[in-house]
């Protein structure tokens, strides 16, 4: 009831039907974990995917967790990266002074802005969450975490009442082109920008730019919450409304590390160095022009609407085949794929929210 915000679901009720997903699925595994200190998989659900045959499936279950696996460790004084981080610190070495992975959103608020609650807000956020106070330096070659005690965070802000609504417009697309592509300096920290665009006196734009090193989609989404949270709890002059945080995202980072290690690392690797043995280096697409010798990051989307109807049968469908509406629109894309390049082999990357245990569900940081 919680993960799908329902009441009154009945023990027979289909978890996929119910509007549950693979991320949802996910929440449900981490729940069972805590409660029952069994680890279950994402494909349980699919296969056990009422309470009923999920009820049956924890009582026979022999797969218990022993007390190394929840992420709660004590801080060393040099903290490792996690493993998805060291990943983007490479690539910031390769590419120095890149904004491939520089995250921009923006957010529209409208009526009469408390500048002081919103400032103490986001001030807030940055004591509460240390991933917004960490730098990555490099020591003899090896990347490391380190987080500042203090708090050094300012809200910067434009005033932009004077300019007529055109040209407002017109510079606020320019200086959103100008910060999405302002690099961030990862040895040095501050991967946490946010501007207010003050437009008119109940108008204005709230730009937030992080590092991906330090944040992912889902995070964003938990910045979001939190950051409504506290400021209409600080415009009542009230006090944070959120519960503590139980871990940090360096906590992660070093229990990542610990887990996987050793023969867990080795089976994890075996596992992928067999599914991707003698995958196509190239998906040979007939396109109009050829490939550059080095990426320039250039490209675009194409957005389009399935209807109603179509929706419906494909949903049907996924019931039917015991998939999620996601995993059937991916086949259909993979024999799109195959169509156009005549490629029987068809490897397709896809990013995954990666929260499997509900003490990260909270956490913002790159999972």
């Amino acid at each position: 009831q919680e993960v799908l915000q329902l009441k009154n679901i009945g023990i027979n009720a289909h978890f996929f039907a119910l509007g549950g997903n693979s991320l949802l699925a996910t929440q449900v595994s981490s729940r069972i974990l805590n409660v029952f200190q069994i680890e279950l998989s994402v494909r349980d659900l699919f296969e056990f995917p009422t309470i009923a045959e999920l009820a049956l499936k924890i009582a026979q279950s022999t797969k218990k967790t022993n007390e190394n696996s929840s992420p709660i460790v004590a801080l060393n004084q040099e903290i490792p990266l996690s493993f998805a981080q060291e990943r983007l610190w490479f690539l910031d070495q390769l590419e120095e002074q890149a904004v491939t992975y520089n995250m921009s959103s923006v957010l529209k608020i409208t009526g009469e802005l408390n500048y002081y609650a919103l400032e103490s807000a986001l001030r807030e956020m940055v004591a509460r969450h240390q991933v917004f106070r960490t730098s990555f330096p490099s020591v003899n070659g090896t990347p490391l975490q380190v987080i500042d005690t203090e708090v050094n965070f300012k809200l910067h802000q434009q005033d932009w009442q004077h300019l007529p609504p055109s040209e407002s417009e017109i510079k606020l697309i320019a200086y959103l082109e100008q910060e999405t592509h302002t690099p961030f300096n990862l040895a040095t920290g501050n991967l946490l920008r946010v501007t207010l665009l003050k437009l008119t006196t109940t108008e204005s734009v709230l730009i937030i730019t992080m590092h991906h090193i330090i944040t992912d989609g889902w995070s964003m989404g938990v910045f979001q919450q939190e950051l409504s949270s506290l400021y209409q709890a600080y415009s009542q002059g009230k006090p944070s409304p959120l519960p503590n945080l139980k871990i940090q995202y360096a906590d992660y980072s070093q229990w990542q590390r610990q887990w996987l290690s050793g023969e867990v690392r080795q089976t994890q690797l075996a596992y992928w160095q067999e599914q991707l043995a003698d995958i196509p280096t190239l998906l040979q697409l007939p396109t109009d022009k050829p490939r550059p010798a080095i990426k320039t990051y250039q490209g675009a989307t194409q957005s389009f609407e399935i209807n109603q109807e179509l929706t419906t049968q494909l949903q049907k469908l996924s019931q039917k085949m015991g998939t999620t509406l996601f995993m059937t629109l991916e086949a259909a894309f993979a024999t799109l794929l195959y169509r156009y390049s005549g490629q029987e082999d068809i490897v397709v990357g896809t990013p995954i929210a990666n929260r499997n245990r509900q003490e990260i569900e909270a956490l913002i940081g790159f999972f």
